[in-house]
This record gives structure tokens, C-alpha cells and sequence, in this order.
């Protein structure tokens, strides 16, 4: 992090060198700017005009890594780890173990509650589709009943017509045979 810092604070010298009359006169030249070398606090630093802008305002930086000047003072490493014993090993390895027989457990007991989640919606589907079933079977039963008695009924009531029209006939030609007999 401190490097990064370091880093920005030579580039913002760099950019704190050229002075705004060379900023003006580098829009005016259309030759790029030469490569110039910078050093900060052992942080090295090159620029590097690009050939984008005619006015070689466009550049880039290129860092390298800083020279440690002092060889006695000990280069900072990651700390070496101490080596584990045997039992050590075989305790972590024993843990691991248990670590993973405990999640293996816990995925199937969820697998069984989603199987078993999975059976009852199931069973309640079929439940409801057989009470669905039945349901209509009953509604379409009544209905054929309901139309059987109104045909029933319908037919009952034609026939009683036809009963009253044929005894009203037989009342007209009776009426009609004592009208001739006294006429006659």
C-alpha cells in the first residue's frame, strides 16, 4: 500500500514539473515529447509519449520496482509455518472428517424432507383430484336425475293433455250424436 502511495505522489511530481507554459507549447509541437526517467524515493518512473495526439499530450508511465538500497535490512517474507506432527495431522484429518460427515448428513436430511415434502403434495394433489372426480361424478349424477324427472314430468303432462282432449272429443261427439237423435 505504502508503494501505491508512493507511486502517486511521484506521478503527481511528474505532472508538477511541467510547467503550464510547457503544456501550452506541447499542444502547438506535433513532436512527441521524448521519454524521460524519473526517480523518487527509489521508485523509478518513465513516461512515454503515444503517437495518438499530435499534440503528445497523450503518454505513458511505466513504474518499476523500487531498488532496497540497504542490504542488511531483512526482506520482509511471508512466515514460514511450522511443521505439524503426525497426531497433530491426524486430529485435523479426524476433524475434517467429522466436518464432512456432518454436512453430508445435514444435505440428507435435507434431500429427506424435500422427498418427503414432495410425497405430501403429491398426495394431496391425488386427494383433491379423486374428491374433484367424485364431486362432479355426484353433480353430473343429480343433473341426468333432474332431467330424467323433468322429462318424466313433461311426458306425464302430454299425456294428461291428450287424456283431456280425448274425453273432451268424446264429450263433443256425444253432444253432437243426442243433438242428431233429437233432431232427427
Amino acid at each position: 500500500m505504502a508503494s501505491v502511495v508512493s507511486l502517486s505522489a511521484a506521478y503527481m511530481d511528474k505532472i508538477k514539473e511541467m510547467s503550464m507554459l510547457s503544456l501550452i507549447c506541447s499542444c502547438f509541437n506535433t513532436q512527441p515529447r521524448p521519454t524521460s526517467l524519473v526517480q523518487y524515493e527509489g521508485v523509478q518512473a518513465q513516461t512515454q509519449s503515444v503517437n495518438k495526439r499530435a499534440s503528445g499530450q497523450a503518454f505513458e508511465v511505466y513504474l518499476e520496482a523500487p531498488m532496497d538500497p540497504s542490504p542488511d535490512k531483512p526482506k520482509s517474507k511471508a512466515p514460514l509455518r511450522k511443521e505439524l506432527s503426525l497426531e497433530q495431522l491426524q486430529q485435523r484429518l479426524g476433524a475434517a472428517d467429522q466436518r464432512r460427515k456432518s454436512q453430508e448428513a445435514a444435505v440428507l436430511q435435507q434431500l429427506a424432507e424435500k422427498r418427503e415434502h414432495e410425497r405430501a403434495v403429491l398426495r394431496k394433489a391425488l386427494e383433491e383430484s379423486r374428491s374433484f372426480s367424485r364431486r362432479a361424478e355426484e353433480k353430473l349424477s343429480h343433473k341426468l336425475e333432474v332431467i330424467k324427472e323433468n322429462r318424466e314430468a313433461h311426458l306425464n303432462a302430454l299425456k294428461q293433455r291428450l287424456q283431456q282432449k280425448e274425453a273432451h272429443a268424446a264429450q263433443v261427439r256425444r253432444n253432437k250424436e243426442v243433438q242428431s237423435d233429437y233432431s232427427g
